[in-house]
């Protein structure tokens, strides 16, 4: 079965720490059927160790990749072919997260200081499997941030057998800036990535960073085969939804109500087999933003998080879809036009 369609996808949802964990991601194929997800980062001894936990999904999840931390060549090709055999559709290579525990351990943006490790190691996972292996990346590091170390990056990689670029427009400072400050602080370059892509004309390129609207992914895509969300996802999911259909007009737009009744009989099933609701809740928290109201159903599903009562939530979706209904649709779809 060719995998191109899932490797193209003109819509991602970003790896995010603490976040994409299965259930978000459960979530999002709800408001985004065709979407092409990715777990959060997982390293090589997290794997290993506890590889139900770093590697459990749920079969509706499809098409998924994995993003893998690290940059031990043999450590990175078992972790490959583990998630080949598990069923993932892509093994992607974390290249931009600035963490200081991530430097530490020899991965992430740091690494882009490094390209014949990176290299070895994406020529490897290459010949180990044959699902596709990708990067994400940033656009340079500290003061390494012109157009040509990027590009000169970014060729070695395809030249390594990389089969997809996905790439954060912006650059990360190692030292002095935080995780948080590193996804806001360094301006956007999409420049960069158009360049790239017009330099690469065969080789899949999606962009990343600050991207919010419908109108900025439209502008995107004319220059570039997809467009990664990550904050959005979790600020506002519904935009999810709206920007799916928007680029999907053949799957009809699910209200937000819809949307949490699925979910929650999926969140209360997974309850039963002792998952936290606190965990479970916390996907849907901002489903309601934009909707007068809004605040109050947050508050409800924080009341329930602290309780665990699960029974409670049929209760919040009544409460969503009243708030839906009280909400013209040129005024639900307006705010993210």
């Amino acid at each position: 079965m060719s995998l191109l369609p899932a490797l193209i996808s003109p819509l991602a949802i970003a790896p995010m720490i603490d976040w994409t964990h299965t259930h978000f991601r459960v979530f999002m194929r709800m408001l985004a059927p065709s979407a092409l997800l990715y777990t959060d980062m997982q390293t090589p001894g997290a794997i290993f160790n506890n590889p139900s936990r770093a590697l459990g999904f749920h079969p509706m999840e499809n098409p998924l990749a994995l993003q893998l931390g690290g940059s031990d060549k043999e450590a990175l090709v078992k972790c490959a072919q583990i998630a080949e055999q598990q069923g993932f559709d892509e093994v992607n290579l974390n290249l931009g997260c600035p963490s200081d525990r991530v430097q530490a351990g020899r991965f992430g943006a740091c690494l882009m200081a490094e390209p014949q490790q990176v290299t070895t190691c994406i020529r490897a996972m290459k010949q180990a499997v044959s699902i596709p292996v990708t990067a994400k990346t940033r656009i340079g590091i500290d003061h390494q941030d012109s157009y040509e170390f990027f590009a000169a990056f970014a060729c070695q990689l395809v030249d390594a057998g990389c089969d997809k670029l996905i790439v954060h427009a912006r650059k990360a400072w190692l030292h002095g800036l935080n995780p948080k400050q590193n996804r806001t602080i360094p301006p956007v370059h999409y420049d960069y990535v158009y360049k790239i892509k017009q330099a690469l004309p065969g080789m899949p390129v999606v962009i990343n960073g600050n991207i919010n609207t419908i109108a900025e992914i439209q502008t995107h895509l004319h220059q570039v085969d997809g467009v990664m969300l990550g904050r959005l996802a979790c600020q506002n999911p519904y935009a999810i939804a709206v920007i799916h259909h928007a680029l999907q007009p053949q799957i009809p737009l699910v209200t937000r109500a819809v949307i949490a009744e699925n979910y929650i009989i999926y969140a209360q099933s997974a309850h039963a087999q002792g998952v936290p609701m606190s965990l479970l809740i916390k996907p849907i928290l901002n489903i309601a933003h934009g909707l007068p109201g809004a605040r109050l159903w947050k508050e409800k599903l924080i009341d329930i998080q602290r309780s665990g009562e699960s029974t409670a939530l049929r209760e919040a979706v009544c409460m969503l879809a009243e708030m839906e209904q009280g909400t013209s649709i040129a005024h639900r779809h307006g705010i993210y036009t």
